[in-house]
């Protein structure tokens, strides 16, 4: 059998990623000239035995180009889990790498970016924990897995926006600590009808959203849809159709019949769907960009399988180690 010269594989990688990325504005030349970036970032992946986990809110080159899963933090979480690769390059930001990282100790665990932070988990440290537990003690505490890992292991459980609500319920203390997202614990409050004592930490994207905006927007598409993400302040979440995390929003979109949508989170997740379901379905709206998430690129993806910095090198003390993974299990368990 005759082998493809590389121009050939290049224009056949080409024509595979403007497949899907033509639904998000990309031209058949933008495609070509990413197809050697993301050709090699898929044969180093072989060679390696890794693989990349890519969170919803990533550009479209990474989710359709190289990566091997896309979720939410909750589905990637398990998929760290479950995969036999002996390195993971997490496209996402660094709690989510922790993550990862908690879950599979042996393996090692890559963030592309060491300036892939998030404002929540920068918003709260394990000795504000301890400080918590001592003023309010025998409270469990539960803590957003955007936290950083001191923080999970001060944690009882573990939670994300998926699972919040499920979880908070389940306790039996009707007084619950949630942190650190001030937001969240408004719309829990609501939904659990348990007393939550909290922090006062904000996503920078969903904090901006605001009620103006979605009723302007019902005022000129009455039929439209508005979701919204958990993270977002409760005047946006009690006027929107639909509240929950991004792989609930992603069900939403498939399974409604309406055609008009209003998506109050990160852009990213807008661009995956405009590829993933039928093109008679809009969206409206101004999305926002996270600038953590946008950190992560093709570029640093294929430099850190190449030749990692050892910063990129996500490691956990031991001790933290495993009290953070008891407080993930404790997730796993209570979110079935």
């Amino acid at each position: 059998m005759q082998h493809m010269t590389e121009s050939q594989e290049i224009e056949k990688e080409a024509e595979h990623l403007y497949k899907n990325l033509q639904r998000v504005g990309w031209s058949k030349e933008k495609c070509r000239s990413i197809a050697p970036i993301t050709l090699e970032i898929n044969r180093l992946k072989k060679e390696l035995n890794a693989i990349i986990l890519a969170h919803s809110y990533q550009t479209p080159d990474i989710i359709f180009g190289v990566a091997d899963f896309v979720g939410d933090s909750f589905g990637l979480s398990k998929k760290a889990q479950q995969v036999n690769a002996d390195i993971i390059v997490f496209a996402g930001v660094k709690f989510m790498a922790e993550t990862a990282k908690i879950l599979n100790p042996e393996k090692t665990v890559i963030l592309p970016s060491l300036e892939a932070g998030c404002s929540l988990a920068d918003s709260i440290t394990g000795e504000d924990v301890r400080k918590l537990k001592a003023q309010y003690p025998n409270v469990p505490v539960v803590s957003y897995i955007n936290t950083n890992v001191d923080v999970k292991a001060e944690s009882d459980v573990i939670c994300t926006s998926s699972n919040a609500a499920k979880i908070i319920k389940r306790l039996e203390s009707d007084t619950v600590i949630f942190i650190p997202d001030m937001l969240m614990l408004k719309n829990l409050s609501a939904e659990t009808g348990k007393k939550l004592i909290g922090w006062n930490g904000k996503c920078v994207v969903h904090e901006e959203f605001n009620i103006q905006h979605i009723q302007e927007l019902k005022k000129l598409y009455p039929d439209i849809k508005i979701l919204a993400h958990l993270e977002c302040d409760p005047s946006v979440a009690m006027n929107a159709d639909f509240v929950g995390s991004t792989s609930q929003m992603i069900e939403y979109v498939k399974k409604s019949p309406a055609k008009k949508f209003m998506l109050a989170t990160e852009c990213g997740l807008v661009e995956r769907l405009k590829v993933e379901i039928s093109p008679e379905k809009e969206f409206y709206g101004a999305c926002l960009l996270c600038p953590y998430m946008k950190k992560i690129t093709l570029e640093n993806i294929l430099e850190s399988l190449l030749d990692p910095d050892d910063e990129q090198i996500i490691k956990v003390d031991k001790d933290i180690q495993v009290r953070a993974l008891s407080a993930l299990q404790k997730m796993f368990e209570l979110s079935k």
